[in-house]
């Protein structure tokens, strides 16, 4: 089935309260076509993240959400709607299950035959618990992840005895590979940073969209035309991005066969599911159908992609480029394809994130309910008046004010942490309450958050303490979550990273400018950044002690730092 979805606008309510408005516009949100990748197939981002289990489902969504009480909870499991039980105004409106499977059962060959059979459905992370905002949603992480590699680049110049660059990428070229929903973020990331980025996407309509959507530059003719322009880029140090239609698993060894002088390397290809990576030798015309026919054979290719793919990757990171992973499995799925040598290169957590997250720090997004792109207006100037000492903030906000196209619903990021968060909710609830808005806000963040997921090849890959496979924090996160009167709550298997590699949760609240809602917000915007700080304190990180203890987060005695 084909249809246009699109969230409603503007004050008036199409549901019962706007606990339940907001979901249903959010889930309406994350099919609008300037959003989803394949909306007709309910797929949001990932090549298979799904909004919705299937179009009754949708369509039994969007009846119970419309006719939802205050003192009601809904019951999702895998995309579809299961029951509508009595609860509370306190509760969640929304409780939302997706792709968990028992461990030992937790493989992608018996997922899909659960999902053939029609029981479950694939959530990646924002997709099916409908707070996706788009591309913009990893554009700040990607972004923080890049400031990251510069102030390190600037550090091993200046031990070097060069002179201090600022930690700007300024003079560099960084080549990767994807253009899908997260990978779109990468070349608007790299040049928010001053840098030149060669991106290789596989699907021209994947690269075409991003031009037009304003986060790529250009794309080149063929592979002279594109290391011509970012090799003058870079020489010039001007920001560029080009994309270039290729598969990353042929290209990245021609690049580095060529000897072009990279000096930063990673990928952000759909890696972490076999069949949503495409092999060398298959035209992108026949992937689906291929895919679908013989899924074995093409796992089996497909690995073997990958498996070239990083070794040109671990070329570059012996010819001394920075060389990290994004997070999307390759590694392992190259290892799984026989490359030995797939895991010399760390994931960008351990390299660059770690210390944001015993902060409490995360990726803190907002949509406008409204759709008016005047709201995001006014909360990104309110968010420069309560944070606009922290200049690297004030920046990202300055140029997303500017650079970045809304998909949607008008909507922002930033990363904001422990006794952050929670001032930014109030205020924009303040905002509601008094008309500077002109109707409510619904806040939420990315489930690759500071203490909402375990996934070793991600976001606790190399814990201090050798914690990286414990599930129990997420499963913690959720329940604090819903304890503390978030709108709707999420707990998901295997996204972003792939069945049996991750779990992982997420919340969204909704500042609709009355007082339960400012208790809600305080509450679930302190207590979530919260569990991010108790869980590197529990795994040994000193920086989450300072911080527990600074700013009074409470850790039981005897826990050893």
């Amino acid at each position: 089935m084909s249809r246009t979805i699109r969230a409603a606008r503007g004050s008036a309510l199409t549901a019962g309260n706007w606990q339940a408005e907001a979901a249903l516009r959010m889930l309406h949100n994350n099919l609008d076509p300037e959003v989803a990748e394949r909306p007709e197939d309910l797929v949001v981002y990932g090549g298979t993240g799904k909004a919705a289990r299937n179009w009754a489902s949708f369509d039994a969504l969007t009846r119970e959400l419309s006719t939802l009480g205050v003192d009601e909870t809904l019951l999702v499991q895998s995309g579809k709607p299961v029951g509508v039980l009595r609860t509370h105004e306190w509760a969640p409106r929304v409780l939302l299950a997706n792709s968990n499977l028992v461990p030992d059962w937790a493989t992608w060959p018996e997922f899909r035959r659960l999902d053939e059979l029609g029981l479950t459905m694939y959530g990646q992370m924002t997709a099916g618990s409908w707070i996706y905002i788009g591309t913009q949603g990893i554009l700040q992480g990607t972004y923080e992840t890049f400031a990251a590699v510069a102030e390190k680049l600037a550090r091993s110049r200046q031990r070097d005895g060069h002179e201090p660059s600022g930690g700007s990428l300024a003079g560099t070229l960084t080549v990767t590979a994807g253009l899908g929903g997260m990978g779109g973020a990468q070349p608007l990331a790299v040049t928010m940073n001053d840098g030149v980025a060669l991106v290789i996407e596989c699907d021209p309509s994947r690269a075409a969209r991003r031009v037009e959507t304003r986060y790529l530059d250009v794309v080149a003719s063929d592979i002279d035309d594109a290391i011509r322009r970012v090799t003058e880029a870079k020489r010039d140090r001007t920001p560029l991005s080009v994309g270039l239609v290729g598969n990353a698993a042929d290209v990245l060894p021609e690049l580095l066969r060529r000897g072009v002088d990279v000096d930063i390397v990673t990928d952000q290809t759909s890696a972490h599911d076999p069949l949503s990576y495409l092999p060398s030798g298959v035209a992108v015309e026949d992937w689906q159908d291929y895919a679908a026919a013989k899924p074995e054979e093409f796992t089996e290719r497909a690995r073997e992609s990958m498996a070239a793919h990083v070794e040109a990757m671990v070329g570059f990171l012996d010819a001394g480029a920075e060389v990290f992973d994004y997070g999307n499995s390759l590694r392992g799925e190259a290892q799984l394809g026989g490359y030995d040598r797939a895991f010399d290169y760390p994931g960008f957590v351990p390299a660059y994130i770690r210390p944001l997250f015993c902060e409490g720090k995360g990726p803190f997004r907002w949509a406008a309910l409204s759709g008016d792109p005047a709201d995001i207006a006014a909360t990104d100037r309110a968010v420069l008046e309560l944070f606009g000492d922290n200049e690297r903030l004030a920046r990202w906000i300055r140029m997303a004010g500017e650079r970045v196209s809304y998909q949607g619903l008008p909507a922002r990021i930033c990363w904001l942490g422990y006794g952050e968060r929670h001032l930014a909710g109030l205020r924009f609830n303040e905002m509601v309450a008094s008309g500077e808005l002109s109707a409510p806000v619904v806040i939420g963040r990315d489930h690759l958050d500071c203490g909402s997921v375990a996934s070793p090849y991600r976001e606790t890959e190399a814990m201090a303490d050798g914690s990286d496979a414990i599930a129990d924090w997420p499963l913690l996160n959720a329940l604090v979550n819903t304890a503390s009167g978030a709108s709707w709550v999420s707990i998901h298997h295997g996204g972003g990273v792939g069945m049996g590699r991750s779990i992982h949760a997420g919340q969204v609240c909704v500042a609709d400018g009355t007082e339960l809602a400012a208790q809600k917000l305080e509450r679930v915007l302190t207590n979530d950044p919260g569990m991010g700080v108790i869980r590197h304190v529990d795994a040994g990180y000193d920086e989450a002690r300072q911080v527990a203890d600074e700013r009074g987060v409470r850790i039981p005695e005897g826990t050893q730092p």
